[in-house]
């Protein structure tokens, strides 16, 4: 290995410490950073419906999955935001997608996978070993980790619209669009900031035709 990759991944193992120190990606750190008062208030208003194994098994792995981009993109700005601030300001939009999936688990008494888990941590097997890939990908250069924030984006589009095909209740479906929505937002700005630093990047899970129909759109609100 040489001194330029030791220097790399040096950086990276002495973010992640610092992270964990100060409580990234634990379930209190989302409770701060969230917004779990407005995602309770909005839940209070829809029905408690049966949940089905598909339902069940969706939750448990939105809740890993948000926790992946909000956890991808906390070490990705402690390496990068100095340059950038898009990671900053999209780990925040992610403690509160984050928080509103286990506002979900908690109203269905649940168990939460994340729960105790900090940053890099999971107990799904396959967000685990993406996780790992991710930040290795992102580590290289700024314009490696604006295209790892692209690909989780446009991933976690297609993961929420497979989902939304699969679950009928009221709640589980307002929090999904919801964060499809924010995707599609997320999605905008890291394309947009990855073009301004001179990259490029192909789909890898949308057509080329809904990928320009997304980043050539307008921010959506509210």
């Amino acid at each position: 290995m040489n001194q330029p990759t030791i220097t790399r991944f040096s950086a990276i193992f002495l973010a992640s410490l610092a992270l964990v120190a100060c409580g990234g990606g634990t379930d209190d750190d989302l409770d701060k950073r969230g917004s779990p008062t407005s995602v309770n208030a909005t839940l209070a208003t829809l029905p408690i419906e049966a949940l089905s194994q598909a339902e069940i098994d969706s939750l448990l792995y939105m809740r890993e999955e948000e926790k992946l981009a909000g956890d991808v993109y906390t070490l990705m700005d402690a390496l990068w935001g100095r340059s950038v601030p898009v990671f900053s300001n999209i780990t925040a939009s992610e403690a509160t997608h984050t928080e509103a999936v286990r506002q979900l688990l908690q109203r269905y008494s649940l168990p939460d996978p994340a729960a105790g888990n900090t940053v890099g941590v999971f107990q799904n097997p396959d967000l685990q070993a993406l996780y790992n890939q991710l930040v290795a990908d992102g580590s290289v250069s700024l314009i490696d980790a604006l295209r790892v924030g692209v690909h989780i984006e446009e991933l976690d589009m297609v993961d929420i619209n497979t989902h939304l095909a699969r679950v009928d209740n009221q709640d589980i479906r307002r929090v999904y669009e919801s964060l499809l929505q924010g995707s599609r937002n997320h999605l905008r700005a890291y394309y947009q900031t990855l073009l301004n630093q001179g990259g490029s990047y192909t789909p890898q899970y949308l057509s080329q035709a809904e990928f320009d129909a997304i980043v050539s759109s307008a921010m959506e609100r509210g």
